[in-house]
């Protein structure tokens, strides 16, 4: 592609203008493109994003701690309520179950009223939940539990990607990716191991009590500090605004409900100016533009009550909202990207699901006879590894793709982050057959320790660089297609955990956790794919990317 062609219109969805040459050095783009309105949350200071990014890692942590602190608590659950081990894994899948339903159900209110109001109101059913979880008797209030905490914590997989895409740059968002796997995985992980020692110090309804605490605590935090991100475009100026004057004009801004979204204000944040060719002046004023936000003076600062509002709606009526209820799946259907990212992430779940179910219910039994604190204690060895990807990965990531764009006159193509997929394959087979064959064998507790530690570093650092590709490829409809991911990624995980204990009665647990390893290996071959026809994929879909993001 020529170096000169600044027409976004023509280039694929994703393809954007990230490093630009001034007089004595390179300066990064900024992508999407900056509005000059200082209530544009790409515009905000950065304490305010790292304030509101901060709130939505401590719900994410929470949220995933709740969903995952039970397995320790099920030795102590078998013993004192009778639930069968088989009950316990059907329980955990049907969670898996509704955290795709409720991916599907809670996005479309996310993209028509806000962000903040499904946080809020998401944190408030887990506290109910987690007091309902710490009164527990019966097998049907374990099911309802899974059933209630899983549909409503399904937006910590599918909303914190659209936060980072509202607030953050294409050249910020692998770092940013980073933080949210390593947080979700800190309440994968670290929550189970206090879990364990609640349990073994205090009793199993304490860990659900100390839950109920923590996110009664985070109501009052979300209420009163937690500010929408979704930003609703300033009007597109009358025709004749010359692209200069268009960020000097006042502007009033779009309240809930009012004004139309045309084409063009979707296209404006993510699309690198043209630039005119009438003079010297007028394109250096533009490249300043594309490398550094210009925030217009004359328009109001929203007041702190203002930015405190429950909902923020979309202009247009509800159709669109209605939309959204079968938007993700014809997108899962005819792009490319974004059916290779959920297959990937689904895999790689349904894997780490796989080994952490099974840990928790075979260690407990001889040769390992291992307590609920014990059980707690093996979560270490993935935390070590999520932690270890995740302060490489991002950064790595970031880096990687501004060098590229350098190399590539410029331009940055999603599929450079992809480069940086393929070495950490082999850590995802690798651990996962020493997970299989070492608990086949009754191997020393450590051989379980690195499998499981191998296999998540190889996992989350697979998952950040998918996410992140995919929020760069698609950014404009990022809501609906990861609905579809998520969807996707729990159902293949909820099939997996169903079918766990018939499959390992016909095959072994080497065999199955071998064959799941396989199925991995073979989905996330198919990077070379899209590293050679990735971007002709994303040209292919360019009219219906532009059409269906006309709804979000």
């Amino acid at each position: 592609m020529a170096r000169t062609d600044r027409d976004i219109q023509q280039w694929p969805p994703g393809t954007l203008l990230l490093d630009e040459e001034s007089t004595n050095q390179r300066d990064i783009v900024l992508q999407p493109q900056p509005t000059s309105d200082p209530n544009d949350p790409l515009n905000w200071e950065h304490w305010r994003k790292y304030l509101n990014f901060g709130l939505t890692c401590l719900y994410v942590l929470l949220t995933t701690e709740f969903l995952c602190a039970a397995t320790p608590t099920w030795g102590p659950m078998h013993e004192q309520l009778g639930f069968s081990w088989a009950i316990l894994n059907n329980s955990y899948a049907l969670g898996c179950g509704f955290l795709a339903i409720g991916a599907v159900l809670l996005t479309p209110p996310a993209l028509k009223l806000g962000r903040r109001p499904l946080y809020i109101i998401s944190t408030i059913i887990i506290f109910a939940v987690s007091i309902w979880s710490a009164k527990m008797t019966k097998v049907v209030d374990l099911m309802l539990v899974n059933v209630f905490s899983c549909l409503s914590g399904a937006l910590s997989e599918v909303m914190v990607q659209m936060t980072i895409a509202d607030m953050f740059f294409v050249h910020e968002r692998g770092l940013m990716n980073s933080i949210f796997i390593w947080t979700a995985q800190i309440g994968a992980s670290l929550g189970a191991l206090v879990a364990g020692f609640v349990t073994s110090s205090q009793g199993w309804r304490w860990v659900w009590w100390w839950n109920s605490i923590f996110f009664g605590a985070s109501v009052l935090l979300f209420s009163f500090f937690y500010e929408e991100t979704k930003y609703i475009p300033l009007p597109v100026p009358l025709e004749g605004v010359s692209p200069i004057s268009e960020n000097e004009h006042e502007h009033e801004h779009i309240q809930s409900g009012s004004g139309k979204i045309t084409e063009e204000d979707k296209t404006k944040r993510t699309s690198p100016v043209s630039t005119p060719d009438k003079s010297t002046d007028q394109v250096q004023k533009r490249e300043a533009l594309l490398t550094s936000a210009i925030i217009d003076p004359t328009i109001p600062q929203r007041s702190y009550l203002q930015r405190l509002s429950l909902f923020t709606i979309s202009p247009g009526g509800w159709k669109s909202f209605l939309l959204h209820s079968w938007h993700p799946f014809i997108i899962l259907a005819t792009f490319p990207a974004v059916l290779f990212s959920a297959l990937a992430y689904g895999v790689l779940v349904a894997l780490q699901n796989t080994l952490s179910t099974t840990m928790s219910s075979r260690m407990t039994l001889a040769p390992y006879n291992f307590s609920a604190d014990q059980i707690g204690l093996m979560n270490m060895a993935p935390f070590i590894g999520v932690s270890i990807a995740s302060m490489i990965v991002g950064s790595v990531s970031d880096r990687w793709i501004v060098y590229a764009a350098h190399r590539n006159q410029g331009v940055y193509e999603p599929e450079t982050r992809l480069w940086i997929l393929i070495p950490f394959i082999p850590f995802v087979l690798a651990g996962a057959l020493i997970f299989g064959i070492g608990i086949e064998l009754g191997l020393a507790w450590p051989v379980i320790a690195v499998g499981t530690g191998l296999c998540q570093f190889g996992g989350s650092s697979i998952n950040i660089i998918v996410l992140t590709y995919i929020t760069d490829s698609y950014n404009d409809i990022v809501g609906d297609a990861l609905v579809g991911v998520t969807f996707i990624r729990n159902a293949v995980s909820t099939a997996f955990i169903f079918a766990l204990d018939p499959w390992f009665n016909a095959i072994g647990i080497r065999n199955v956790v071998i064959s799941m390893a396989v199925i991995a290996t073979f989905v996330l071959s198919f990077v070379a794919v899209f590293l050679r026809w990735g971007k002709w994929f994303r040209a292919r879909t360019a009219s219906r990317y532009r059409r269906y993001a006309l709804f979000e």
